[in-house]
């Protein structure tokens, strides 16, 4: 794609914006995009997965404004190897990796990515939290949420809250609830024309002008959710004022309570017009896309509108969810999780909700996020697993969540063993008879042999569930993730 692509108003427009520059700019457009994965934190830490792909022969340079973020070229297919299904990255323009690692989120936080799918940057900000706090990861299309629910799922989060809901209703709910909050507004996506040329057609349909007011009513209720001394990052991927910079001064007018904080400017990054505190990037200053952010911080002193004050907080309805006490299968799921995950399994956050079993984060338990009533939710908490016939059976998101290493009941797998693809694939394994003994399991209930579970590792890395039966694994990977 070069420049010759784009409309004379949008040439002329570039050129007032970027002055002298237009002519790198429109150089840039006709160069390849770049590729990047930004390595999760959850499973392992840049510098050991370097160090690993190193040894698998991966050509990775180094973003130098993202920690734990990646250029990588031809022949590397990290889309096709084993350790993507294993979470230990996630595909990211090296641009969109930005947003995320401005907000910095911490663990203990109460975070909300509201327009999050397809999940790039909640991935990110559920590593941030490294299992404490809470995640609200909301995206108002319901199908473009339940991809953001896989992408969380994949990457071991545990704690979240995957929603599909209007800002409004979400507002309503929670006023001043969230200490993070990340707003990547839809946008006219001038930022990514050399990526998606498709995006340029689009831009004809609905450009700037379009998403003006959209953006501002989107970043208004993300306000009002924002607790005193909360931040708040707001990105686009486009280089609109409008759409950047006047949203900001909507902001400002409206909220005054709310201030900009200043954005460290990294190498190649441009400060916001009028708005130095903010940060520009450029396709010919950086190697990646175009993008704008604005971090925004709230008045610690300031208390919200008094009608938008909650008079009460609801606690989840009767029937809703229901205690494991009795349950059939209770007691064996219980032994299975606390066998799994040593340390770190509370038993009093477990809720049975019809047959399924879930393990919510403290803050689901009590306070506004505790009514769940009324809202559009696609996942809350953890998916344990599901007790059928009496009998428990562990999850995908289970084997996702579950650090990595040596342990009971896991079959280790290198990436290069060609069963590794054959599982990926759904496929039965033999096994040899070292890797048949043994496991979580393996007891028999009710006079029936059970059978043994075996956590189907590649590298240390949980990929998902096998069961053993006569020196044979069933596969248990689930049937949606399965390599075509």
């Amino acid at each position: 794609m070069d420049s010759t692509a784009f409309s004379e108003r949008y040439i002329q427009k570039m050129k007032a914006l970027l002055g002298d520059s237009f002519a790198e700019y429109a150089a840039s457009c006709s160069q390849e995009p770049c590729f990047g994965l930004r390595v999760n934190t959850l499973k392992t830490d840049p510098e050991a997965f370097f160090k690993r792909a190193a040894q698998a022969g991966w050509d990775l340079e180094k973003v130098a404004w993202i920690a734990n973020g990646f250029y990588y070229g031809e022949p590397v297919r990290p889309g096709r190897h084993p350790w993507y299904s294993a979470g230990l990255y996630y595909l990211q323009e090296p641009s969109a990796m930005t947003p995320a690692a401005v907000l910095d989120v911490r663990p203990g936080d109460r975070a909300l990515d509201l327009c999050a799918a397809p999940g790039g940057k909640s991935t990110e900000l559920a590593a941030g939290l490294q299992g404490e706090g809470v995640l609200f990861a909301n995206d108002i299309s319901a199908s473009r949420a339940k991809a953001l629910l896989k992408n969380l799922e994949l990457s071991g989060a545990s704690n979240i809250c995957v929603l599909s809901e209007t800002p409004k209703r979400l507002a309503e709910r929670f006023p001043e609830f969230f200490d993070r909050i990340l707003v990547d507004a839809p946008c006219s996506g001038e930022g990514m024309f050399r990526r998606d040329p498709g995006m340029i057609r689009s831009y004809a349909e609905r450009g700037p002008e379009y998403y003006m007011p959209l953006q501002r009513e989107i970043v208004s209720e993300a306000v009002r959710m924002l607790a005193p001394g909360g931040r708040l990052l707001y990105s686009t991927c486009t280089f609109d004022e409008g759409e950047n910079e006047g949203c900001l001064r909507f902001v400002l007018d409206a909220f005054p309570q709310m201030r900009l904080v200043e954005i460290e400017k990294r190498e190649g990054f441009s400060p916001g017009i009028g708005m130095p505190e903010c940060a520009r990037l450029f396709p010919h200053k950086i190697r990646g896309e175009g993008h704008f952010l604005a971090l925004l911080e709230k008045n610690p002193g300031a208390g919200m509108e008094e009608e938008t004050q909650r008079k009460g907080v609801k606690r989840v309805r009767s029937g809703e969810q229901r205690a494991l006490d009795g349950a059939a299968g209770a007691a064996e799921a219980v032994h299975f999780l606390e066998q799994w995950d040593a340390g770190r399994f509370d038993p009093g956050r477990v809720c049975l909700e019809r047959e399924r079993l879930y393990y919510l984060p403290r803050e689901l338990c009590t306070g506004p996020a505790a009514d769940r009533s009324g809202l559009r939710y696609l996942r809350t908490g953890l998916l344990l697993g599901e007790l059928k016939k009496g009998r428990f059976e562990p999850s995908q998101a289970l084997a996702m969540a579950l650090r990595p290493g040596d342990g009971p009941g896991r079959l280790m797998l290198s990436s290069g063993d060609e069963r590794v693809i054959r599982y990926l694939k759904g496929e039965t394994l033999s096994l040899s008879s070292g890797e048949a003994a043994g496991g979580p399991g393996e007891a028999a209930q009710g006079g029936k042999q059970a059978g043994s579970w075996r956590l189907v590792c590649v590298d240390g890395f949980p990929l998902g569930w096998g069961r053993v039966h006569n020196g044979m694994l069933k596969n248990k990977y689930y049937p949606g993730w399965r390599w075509q």
